[in-house]
């Protein structure tokens, strides 16, 4: 067995032969030439020379050994359909799809912008855009029009990709009209639209303009399209992020890189097998639904389950129940899901056979002990905690089980991960903190390995400025997470260097308030956010959702509990970490991928105006929020 620690310095001393054998888990049609040009730092070009190509990777090199495999499920608990898709039938749906895209003018290097449902046509456009050299750029399918006209705007697509509409909680949401405002509101007008109509909502056509999937596919039913070679540094996809200024940043991923580092993931963290299914739970509008329902398990040979609904409907044993069904081997999910279904019927979990799962991944936010530890005990499996970003593409921080096992430890995302050169920065004076249990901002030093952003897409300038320049006297990248690390290289994330709250000249992360109330056994979930205060510059605010409400139905009852808590925060953490309020709600407001919005609660709490809430899940939870503040 090889050492952990001993690999992941290979990755960094010995970076160009550690990546010449990562690329030896893709199919190349011309070998790199040169494994990493680093000579214009803070950019890095992977695997230069060398033309390869996503589509090919994900699917044809699979037709001979396993044509009749699953490769894509695609499950809908909103529309109660099920559909396997084998390679052979997946390598014929994207062709199809990659005709119609050329039908209305796409060509190599052009964009197009998919505002998809979770429906397995949104694989297909996916892997058609790079099949043939096309860049795209999904947009969740929650995103409002004036979010959606931002995108068209800046990635400029030839063709949009859309449906009539998707459906959440039973509730149907119309695309069609978000979409025709949004291109009105947009600059950019986009040659074509290809519909998939779904028969959920009216869709008016716009002639000309709007086509239809079903009788555009009809006439490329037996289109055969080669993969287009392209070379490893040609840009595969852009993905927005919004940051804490500005619009929103173009995250622009490369073609060879990416396909490395997803398919040395697969192993190396994963421990994947051909064959074997993959579960991930995520939406494809976000960076994971990118690598992992996507690219990752494609890559690897594997099934990859796409699922539309939510994790109690019909009730919350339907995750559990596909599981059984498809005998899912790994699966990835988010902490806020878990804690979804901590506070349903535990018998849920015992109803189906999830002996299949060799364990569980989590990602999205930080995974505070108690949600780790039941889920743990629910399981019986592994729970595999990884942290990392839109810009990175695949884990910074997690635990390579491939290489060598390693025990979890519950509230740690693990170590770093190959290829990353992490460190902990003290932000005032730039030096680094080796010290364990020391506090900095957690930092990479470049090059960025393979699969990370090569730049802000049309803006290298705002790449540099945003990412590589907010540490003084350095040129190394920033995460904007504050974290420590133990003795033995386990890391620990704070909190967002944004969200750490100032109380009268002490730092502290939201995180470590957040642990200390969670702690308490009738608290399911907890919001902490800074708060401006007067005499203090930020107070600590908190907003939980009790396990068990029914004790709390009167103002005494309620600030009896309150009470208790600050008790806790104030003997764990001290006087100064103590929240100023403890407000118990419903519902915390998130986004409909179940990401908690912080700074909107925290706008609510100061008063302010909390901007774009279009991604929200539920706004009667902001609505509690805002009475409670009076």
């Amino acid at each position: 067995m090889v050492n952990f620690s001993e690999f992941h310095r290979r990755s960094i001393e010995d970076r160009d032969a550690f990546w010449s054998e990562q690329a030896q888990f893709i199919d190349w049609k011309t070998a790199p030439q040169q494994i990493c040009d680093y000579s214009n730092p803070p950019f890095a070009r992977w695997f230069v020379g060398g033309t390869t190509n996503l589509c090919h990777n994900a699917i044809d090199r699979h037709l001979s050994e396993r044509a009749e495999q699953n490769a894509l499920i695609a499950i809908s608990t909103e529309t109660n359909t099920e559909r396997a898709y084998s390679y052979s039938e997946l390598h014929k749906e994207v062709q199809r799809m990659a005709a119609c895209l050329q039908a209305l003018g796409v060509n190599k290097g052009d964009r197009v912008l998919i505002y998809m449902p979770m429906i397995a046509e949104a694989a297909f456009a996916m892997l058609a855009c790079v099949r043939i050299g096309a860049i795209h750029s999904v947009v969740f399918g929650g995103f409002a029009s004036s979010s959606l006209a931002s995108r068209i705007e800046d990635a400029e697509p030839t063709v949009i990709v859309s449906a009539d509409a998707g459906s959440r909680g039973g509730k149907v949401v119309a695309y069609k009209p978000l979409l025709d405002e949004a291109i009105e509101l947009s600059a950019h007008k986009p040659g074509a639209v290809l519909l998939v109509d779904r028969g959920l909502a009216p869709a008016t056509m716009r002639a000309g303009r709007d086509h239809d999937w079903n009788a555009l596919r009809s006439q490329h039913i037996d289109a055969a399209v080669p993969c287009e070679w392209v070379d490893a540094t040609h840009t595969s996809y852009t993905l927005y992020t919004s940051g804490t200024t500005g619009k929103p940043k173009g995250v622009q991923r490369d073609t060879g890189g990416y396909a490395v580092a997803l398919a040395s993931s697969m192993q190396h963290i994963f421990s994947a097998k051909p064959g074997d299914t993959y579960f991930c739970t995520s939406d494809i509008g976000w960076v994971v639904g990118h690598s992992y329902i996507i690219y990752g398990p494609l890559l690897a040979g594997m099934a990859t389950v796409m699922y539309e609904g939510l994790p109690i409907r019909p009730d919350a044993g339907i995750w559990w129940s596909i599981v059984e069904k498809y005998k899912v081997t790994h699966m990835f999910s988010a902490p806020t899901a878990v804690r979804v279904l901590k506070k349903q019927d535990p018998e849920y979990l015992k109803r189906y056979d999830l002996s299949s799962l060799k364990a569980l991944w989590l990602a999205g936010e930080p995974l505070d002990e108690p949600t780790a530890q039941w889920i743990s005990d629910a399981l019986q499996v592994p729970i595999i905690d990884n942290y990392w970003q839109t810009e990175t593409g695949w884990p910074i921080l997690t635990l390579c089980n491939g290489v060598e096992p390693q025990k979890s430890r519950f509230g740690s995302p693990g170590r770093a991960v190959y290829g990353f050169d992490v460190k902990l920065i003290d932000e005032t004076n730039g030096e680094e903190l080796v010290a364990p249990n020391q506090k900095g901002v957690l930092a990479i030093e470049g090059p960025l390995p393979p699969g990370c952003l090569q730049t802000v897409w049309r803006n290298d300038e705002r790449f540099v400025n945003t990412y590589w320049k907010s540490i003084p006297g350095r040129l190394i990248y920033s995460t904007f997470d504050w974290g420590i690390r133990d003795q033995d290289g386990y890391f620990f994330i704070l909190g967002r260097t944004d969200d750490v709250i100032n109380v009268a000249g002490h730092r502290l992360g939201t995180r470590e308030i957040e642990e200390c109330i969670s702690g308490n056994s009738n608290i399911a979930e907890v919001a902490v956010v800074g708060v401006a205060d007067a005499l203090k510059g930020q107070v600590a605010m908190a907003f939980a959702v009790a396990r068990d409400a029914s004790g709390l139905t009167d103002d005494a009852a309620r600030l009896k509990f309150e009470g208790e808590i600050m008790k806790h925060v104030d003997n764990q953490l001290g006087a100064v970490a103590r929240p100023s309020r403890v407000f118990f709600v419903n519902a915390l407001p998130k986004t409909r991928s179940g990401k908690l919005l912080r700074r909107t609660l925290q706008a609510v709490a100061e008063g302010r105006d909390p901007g774009d809430i279009t991604t929200m899940e539920d706004p009667v939870a902001l609505q509690q929020i805002k009475e409670l503040l009076g």
